[in-house]
């Protein structure tokens, strides 16, 4: 882990899953905390060493690689959380995240994960959409739904700490199939990001950059490459069950299902591009014989 300085008062501290950093006078706010409690005490030895505080706590989004170091930090320090509005009832009980991929029903214990389920924060405010000073901190929040439900992304001191809106280029391909909640938003919010009047840009997962339009537009481009390909596949087979289209994604793409938690990430995902394709009126669905069924709209 890395402590990158971005200017005067914003830095982030480059890792696997990058963590923001905004330093006012003696208060400094955290955005993000990682996965574990692992990573949040090296992320404030890093800290400790170059002097700066650690006040204020900002959740972008209700993902444990974002939020999982949250709980030892607030058990280390008194800090001021902010979380996003729908997501911070998952901060509180985050037993709901494996919940929700596993259908509803009571998630098998290899499920109770610390990658799917953190450890559970206390938020002191809950933050939608809009413009805020607190404790000397003057900032814009911007709603960019699509990899989660309600995420939020930062913008102050004209650094734009994005979450998880858009990926590295090096990290979306990794990914190959990324996790979204819903494709249609998660288009919506990359063009919303480029609108964003900033210096520059940090992502969850990725480098910063001050001309990140480039990498935010390959985001755009992948996922409707993924989108042409999922359509494509639905018009060449005529009507396709809900598992055939998870199976064919993931075995084109190769990508690693070692057990149960994989294979629900991945399938929310490829669900996530199918929502897309029903939203923009190119497919529909039935039930056939129990299964749930997919095909062009209008064939027959």
């Amino acid at each position: 882990m890395q402590l990158i300085q971005i200017n005067d008062s914003c830095y982030y501290i480059k890792g696997t899953v990058n963590i923001g950093y905004v330093k006012k006078a003696s208060a400094g706010m955290l955005i993000d905390a990682g996965l574990d409690a692992q990573t949040m005490k090296k992320v404030l030895n890093i800290l400790d060493q170059a002097s700066l505080p650690v006040t204020h706590l900002f959740i972008t989004h209700a993902h444990s690689d974002h939020y999982g170091g949250g709980s030892y930090l607030q058990q280390d320090r008194s800090v001021y959380t902010f979380a996003p509005y729908y997501e911070e009832a998952i901060l509180r009980y985050p037993s709901l995240e494996p919940l929700y991929l596993f259908g509803g029903n009571d998630p098998l214990p290899e499920l109770r994960n610390k990658f799917l389920e953190g450890k559970p924060i206390f938020v002191d405010e809950v933050l939608q959409e809009g413009v805020y000073e607190r404790d000397g901190f003057q900032f814009t929040t911007y709603l960019l739904p699509g990899h989660s439900y309600y995420q939020l992304g930062i913008l102050i001191h004209q650094c734009f700490y994005a979450g998880d809106a858009y990926f590295g280029e090096d990290t979306i391909h990794k990914h190959k199939i990324p996790f979204l909640t819903d494709a249609y938003h998660a288009i919506q919010s990359l063009y919303k990001v480029k609108e964003v009047p900033c210096v520059g840009a940090v992502p969850g997962h990725g480098e910063y950059e001050v001309d990140f339009h480039s990498t935010v537009d390959a985001n755009i481009a992948y996922h409707h490459e993924l989108l042409h390909m999922l359509k494509q596949y639905i018009e060449d087979n005529g009507c396709v069950s809900h598992e055939s289209v998870i199976a064919y994604m993931c075995e084109t793409f190769q990508v690693t299902v070692k057990g149960l938690s994989q294979w629900l990430l991945f399938r929310t995902a490829v669900t996530a591009y199918l929502l897309t394709l029903l939203k923009q009126d190119r497919i529909e669905y039935s039930i056939e014989r129990y299964h749930l069924m997919f095909k062009v709209k209008g064939e027959a």
